[in-house]
């Protein structure tokens, strides 16, 4: 018999089933055959139409199975790396609070060292830690850290976004001198540093310890910026006139947290900066160190711009 005298024969045949059925009365356990004319048409025809599609549509062999499009799992995309850089006068540790709430969030963090040697030496510097690092990433940039960033991230394909908290937003051949004293404000000044010689003509500048909270963070607590001001890294002044180069913001998108309350920095100088680099602006009250004043305002912006 042919495959399709089989299903002929299953779809369109009757058949009679004897049921053995118990009644009520005193013919019980006697058997009682009901003739029961059960067309198993529909659902013969339904197992055998997905017989034969089966049989139509399998793979031929040694061909690899693959799941239904519906049923295809889409992978999420990878979440960036963070990279944080820190200014003058700082560590890296300025960025605890918001690193804490990025590495939650399932980000991977990263923190270097900035030598605040000067603006092309630690530019390069940067470049080569970025270089390390494989698949996308989001710089994210302080202060001084600004000017390094804008070098450093100029040319990298894996740099998906710029992230400026208070931070210098040069263009070419611009220096930190020139757009801190742009616009009226800072209390950054000769008179507010201490120098100290660390080799033949190089000098290092630190801020005074009883002008730091004022000038650096004045809405941070007395006994956090007593710690801030004993282990602030020093600057080479030298990085105060040395010209940046071609922008990285000129290519990759950036986002930018003006400090409005700031004394290094004037908010004037931070607004201009962010416009002419065509950041997304989002402001917040606080001092000169908006990442530690205000760490869960700067991680929302960051994973913003990591989205």
């Amino acid at each position: 018999m042919t495959r399709t005298e089989l299903f002929q024969g299953l779809l369109f045949s009757d058949r009679q089933v004897a049921v053995p059925t118990l009644t009520g009365d005193s013919e019980t356990n006697a058997e009682r055959t009901i003739s029961m004319t059960t067309t198993r048409r529909t659902l013969l025809a339904g197992t055998a139409a997905a017989a034969t599609g089966a049989l139509l549509t399998a793979p031929a062999s040694g061909a690899p199975l693959t799941a239904p499009a519906a049923h295809a799992h889409h992978q999420p995309r990878p979440k960036p790396t963070i990279v944080l850089v820190h200014g003058a006068f700082a560590d890296a540790s300025g960025w605890n609070d918001v690193a804490t709430r990025l590495i939650r969030d399932g980000y991977s963090v990263i923190a270097p060292a900035n030598p605040l040697r000067g603006v092309s030496a630690d530019a390069a510097y940067l470049a080569s830690v970025l270089a390390t690092l494989s698949g996308p990433m989001v710089v994210v940039a302080h202060s001084y850290g600004g000017i390094v960033t804008t070098n450093a991230a100029t040319g990298n394909a894996n740099v998906r976004a710029l992230v400026y908290v208070a931070a210098f937003v040069p263009d070419e051949g611009e220096t930190l001198l020139g757009l801190q004293t742009k616009y009226p404000g800072s209390k950054l000044n000769e008179a507010a540093l201490d120098f100290r010689p660390y080799g033949e003509g190089l000098v290092d500048g630190y801020i005074k310890k009883d002008v730091f909270r004022d000038i650096f963070a004045g809405d941070v607590r007395r006994s956090t910026t007593d710690l801030m001001w004993a282990g602030q890294r020093p600057a080479d002044v030298r990085t105060l006139g040395e010209p940046s180069g071609a922008p990285a913001w000129k290519t990759i998108p950036s986002h930018y947290l003006v400090a409005r309350e700031d004394n290094v920095l004037p908010a004037a100088a931070q607004r201009f900066m962010a416009r002419r680099a065509g950041a997304r602006v989002h402001e917040v009250s606080a001092s000169h160190v908006a990442m530690v004043a205000q760490p869960a305002v700067t991680a929302d912006l960051i994973k913003r711009a990591a989205s």
